[in-house]
């Protein structure tokens, strides 16, 4: 089994993350803790690297062995569907996933990766070199092909040295053989590319062929970065990710008109200025498009918890909004008043009373709009 570390809430959307070749999954230390506020976030080592063993893969690997050992970790953790990103190897790993098992990656992202190496020479004479003389003198040129000059990350770099040689040289022949160029337009997964701008390794056209390739692909280019993107530009490449993943903005839009209904967000948006545009952002982002997609409670539970907070905080005006949604969500008048019965107990009877008049005039409102 690969090793591998398990980050964020059990019920939140997996996410699966990929390293590239001579690094561990230290590789997304500065991205992943971000990333699992609103994901199960698995990150993995490849074989012979971090704490994975060297004998999960030998000479004449391929990417399609590699992606079979993270289906088997995904199957052990009771991952059936996920989001998958993958640096380098790591994306080649996630390509492969995407063409041929489709219905297990929900969403896509590729980076600082390819859809070929330039072919399998250069591969075959690494892997030969590290079979016959170790990782030593690779390691000591780490830098020059990882970052842009004058940045390290030293702890990347002792992975890489440290790294078992056979199962390097494994990975070096599973880069040897890999090209998807032919079946790139078949990946139904929404996908984003991210290219470093300074990568030599995976320059950016060897990006924007992917997303030219697969319909509907998104490509963003990241200034200032080389290689590990992730470990040089993690900031950049966690808004790229969370844009991609989340939806972001977006996908909380779509909840908000759901439970609010579009005429309460129409008004709101006409009423939105430069000043109060952050704001909306902020309340479509998190309120909408982290906490109310989290199916651990029902919609018509978080209704409950809802209009029990905004009694308990006075916000009258708030809750008669909430009022209207709870209806939406399928609660009833009386659940509804059961909910503020309840809250007379533990936020107070003059609260309570407040309540009860505000949904009164809500639901007497939607009654005659009814009828």
């Amino acid at each position: 089994m690969l090793n591998h570390l398990v980050e964020g809430p059990a019920s939140a959307p997996p996410l699966l993350l990929g390293p590239s070749l001579g690094t561990s999954y230290a590789l997304w230390d500065e991205v992943a803790p971000e990333l699992s506020i609103g994901h199960r976030v698995i990150r993995w080592d490849l074989p012979g690297h971090g704490g994975s063993a060297a004998g999960l893969i030998g000479p004449g690997a391929t990417v399609g062995d590699l992606a079979g050992l993270v289906l088997d970790l995904a199957d052990s953790l009771g991952v059936d569907r996920f989001a998958y990103a993958g640096v380098s190897l790591g994306g080649a790993v996630g390509l492969h996933l995407a063409v041929h098992h489709p219905e297990r990656v929900s969403s896509l992202a590729v980076i600082c990766s390819s859809a070929h190496f330039n072919g399998a020479e250069p591969w075959e004479e690494r892997a030969a070199l590290v079979r016959a003389e170790g990782l030593d003198e690779l390691a000591g040129s780490a830098d020059a092909r990882w970052f842009t000059p004058g940045f390290t990350v030293p702890g990347l770099v002792r992975d890489h040295r440290e790294a078992d040689p056979g199962a390097y040289a494994a990975c070096c022949d599973a880069l040897a053989a890999f090209d998807l160029r032919d079946r790139l337009g078949g990946i139904t997964a929404p996908t984003l590319l991210v290219a470093g701008r300074e990568d030599p390794a995976t320059p950016p056209a060897h990006l924007r062929e992917i997303a030219d390739a697969v319909p509907g692909a998104a490509l963003v280019e990241i200034p200032g970065a080389s290689h590990l993107a992730p470990a040089e530009r993690p900031e950049a490449v966690l808004t790229a990710l969370r844009g991609h993943f989340d939806g972001g903005a977006k996908r909380g839009m779509a909840v908000r008109r759901e439970v609010l209904g579009d005429a309460h967000v129409d008004r709101a948006q006409g009423r939105q200025t430069p000043f109060t545009a952050r704001f909306q952002d902020f309340i479509s982002r998190y309120a909408w498009g982290e906490i109310w997609t989290d199916e651990t409670l029902s919609r018509r539970e978080r209704s409950m918890v809802t209009m029990t907070a905004l009694v308990a905080h006075g916000h009258y005006e708030e809750l008669a909004m909430h009022v209207r949604a709870a209806r939406r969500n399928g609660l009833t008048p009386d659940e509804i008043g059961a909910v503020l019965l309840q809250t007379a107990v533990y936020c107070g009877v003059p609260a309570a009373n407040s309540a009860f008049a505000t949904a009164q005039r809500v639901l007497a409102e939607e009654d005659g709009a009814a009828g």
